[in-house]
């Protein structure tokens, strides 16, 4: 029993705590650290021939001793339970991204409402990776809500799946990496080839939270056209995860997200997901958190239930 709630108390208080305190720009955060050590090891690497070989042992290299390191760790905290409770809360904290993504979320729609079209362009600049300089009003709303569902995969469902199959380890090692095709998953003449094995091995460790992800959301709103919608649209995406609970999303909007954007300089046409091209509300925001936020409680729930099981076998 003892065992047990050392799996639960952590996932619990980790998840209260990013519910309540966030991402506090000033406070250290171990991505911060594994930024450092993606930032050293490309400067070092990506030069010269075998650029995807560089890439990939690079990634390796982190991934593993990212896992290593922490699950090392757990192995010492254990002697003293009431450290490893404190220390895996603390990494449960930090693997979670919800209250952030919710934040930033909503700080564009307010500030696009209250200061106006170059306020919000420059607020959604923070959160996206687009050339946000030309967006109309519809289009930044529209970019809001592509970014949290996307985001509610990567920087929440994701993590505590891995959480739920590896502890802290395996949910830091998947902060890894999505933090390196974050960096280096470009397809640009600097990152084509080096940062390729990065992207996959997100695409991998992607490939089932995207989907469970939008499965939940459909789930915690009832919604049947954001079921069809999955079905419907979720392929369409040029990343292999990302449209899937895009989709959920415009089908419990009854929206319609995608088409042409610019990325670093080019024009990138993205297919359109969803079908009633209509104007986002302002307080529309307030719907999309709600899905968040329940989807976010019910994956907690399914971790805790996973982890159970997991240990009992």
């Amino acid at each position: 029993m003892a065992d047990a709630v050392l799996l639960i108390l952590p996932l619990v208080a980790g998840y209260l705590m990013d519910l309540w305190l966030g991402d506090p720009d000033n406070w250290p955060h171990p991505v911060r650290v594994f930024g450092n050590a993606i930032a050293k090891g490309e400067k070092w690497l990506n030069w010269g021939h075998f650029r995807f070989w560089k890439g990939a042992t690079l990634s390796v290299i982190l991934v593993v001793s990212v896992f290593t390191f922490f699950q090392w760790l757990d192995g010492v905290l254990l002697q003293v339970p009431a450290l490893y409770l404190i220390v895996n809360s603390i990494g449960v904290y930090y693997g979670l991204a919800n209250h952030s993504l919710i934040a930033e979320g909503r700080a564009v729609f307010s500030v696009l409402e209250n200061e106006g079209l170059e306020a919000g362009r420059r607020q959604l600049s923070r959160i996206v990776g687009r050339d946000t300089s030309k967006l109309n009003a519809q289009q930044i709303r529209i970019a809001v809500l592509e970014t949290m569902s996307e985001n509610l995969s990567d920087g929440v469902v994701a993590p505590l799946f891995y959480y739920a199959l590896a502890g802290v380890p395996g949910m830091m090692a998947y902060k890894m990496i999505n933090t390196m095709d974050s960096m280096l998953g470009y397809r640009s003449e600097r990152y084509e080839w080096f940062g390729k094995f990065a992207a996959r091995l997100d695409d991998v460790a992607n490939f089932i939270p995207a989907r469970l992800t939008a499965l939940l959301m459909v789930l915690v709103t009832g919604s049947r056209r954001g079921l069809r919608f999955i079905f419907q649209f979720g392929d369409k995406h040029k990343s292999p995860n990302a449209g899937y609970p895009e989709a959920a999303l415009a089908g419990i909007l009854d929206c319609r997200f995608g088409g042409a954007n610019m990325y670093h300089g080019k024009l990138v046409e993205k297919p359109f997901i969803g079908e009633n091209d209509r104007v986002i509300e302002p307080n529309e925001i307030a719907r999309a958190v709600c899905v968040n936020q329940r989807t976010c409680m019910l994956m907690v729930f399914i971790s805790l239930v996973t982890s159970l099981c997991i240990y009992l076998v």
